[in-house]
């Protein structure tokens, strides 16, 4: 009688298990993976299409990519359920926690090529450029990045505040490139002086992979600036999705490197060892700055 007992209750829960996959993928047949690209949207596409398919084989459902245009409009598109998850900059997660209330959750990051977690901030200068520091740009147009983007906005204005720097009163013009690739332009073409952009390690950043593209040559430009280490950039969800469904999504992530090394070393040129688990807690710290850009924001307003 018990033996029948203990079989029937394990019965029910493999078909209750088997039941919540199932509903969540009747519920969501595909799932869109929105990124806001650092370079051109055909290099983005390119960059991901192998790891979609790796996705929607992990997954069980199609797992098709949306471009957006910012961060703000990657935020919104989470928030409103047009995409299922998303690869935030990590000031951009810490936005998206104000607009949704708390209601997004970290799932994981990369682990670069040394092995850390997270990334830099560098201001670059034209290589025959007399500027040695920062301060040596005064007059002179700097070009940021996306106003959400962490570090091509925010970890330079806190950085910046920090040597006593109000970026529109210093500089003759203060630009949004708009991408990491556009603000590189922006400085080899002389729209601007400096330039801040994402930087991880002497073998991965931004300029190196325009470089690989023929876009840039990289002995064109020096770094004059360097940010302190900041979070890594997470793959992000809303947590009121299916749990079971945020877990997949995180797994997938996990076991990318070793299930399809291709398709993982794809996203980052091969720079990358593997995902690894993001938590809220890691991105305090954003949260903080984000408070500070804010704050900056209202007294000039």
């Amino acid at each position: 009688m018990l033996r029948r007992l203990f079989l029937t209750l394990v019965c029910l829960f493999a078909a209750g298990t088997m039941a919540t996959a199932q509903d969540w993928r009747q519920r969501y047949p595909e799932l869109v993976f929105s990124v806001t690209p650092s370079e051109n949207a055909g290099g983005v596409t390119d960059r991901f299409e192998p790891f979609l398919a790796y996705l929607s084989r992990e997954l069980g459902v199609r797992v098709t990519l949306r471009i957006a245009n910012d961060y703000a409009a990657v935020i919104e598109a989470l928030r409103t359920g047009q995409v299922q998850f998303a690869h935030f900059g990590p000031a951009a997660y810490a936005r998206a926690l104000v607009v949704t209330n708390g209601g997004v959750e970290p799932l994981v990051t990369l682990a670069n090529s040394a092995g850390a977690v997270g990334y830099f901030s560098v201001l670059y200068v034209r290589a025959g450029d007399p500027a040695q520091s920062i301060t040596d740009l005064r007059g002179r147009n700097i070009c940021l990045v996306d106003p959400n983007s962490a570090s091509g906005n925010n970890v330079p204005r806190f950085t910046m505040n920090k040597l006593g720097i109000d970026p529109e009163q210093f500089f003759g013009r203060v630009v949004y490139a708009g991408s990491h690739e556009n603000a590189v332009m922006g400085l080899i073409q002389g729209t601007c002086d400096g330039a801040f952009n994402w930087w991880n390690t002497e073998r991965e950043s931004n300029l190196l992979r325009m470089a690989a593209k023929n876009m840039v040559k990289a002995e064109d430009v020096r770094i004059i600036l360097k940010s302190t280490l900041i979070p890594g950039s997470p793959v992000a969800v809303m947590s009121s999705l299916p749990v079971e469904l945020r877990e997949r999504i995180r797994q997938a992530f996990l076991d990318a490197a070793a299930k399809d090394p291709a398709a993982f070393q794809r996203i980052s040129d091969g720079q990358a060892t593997s995902y690894v688990r993001a938590n809220a807690e890691d991105y305090q710290v954003m949260q903080e700055l984000l408070q500070f850009v804010d704050q900056m924001r209202r007294r000039r307003s």
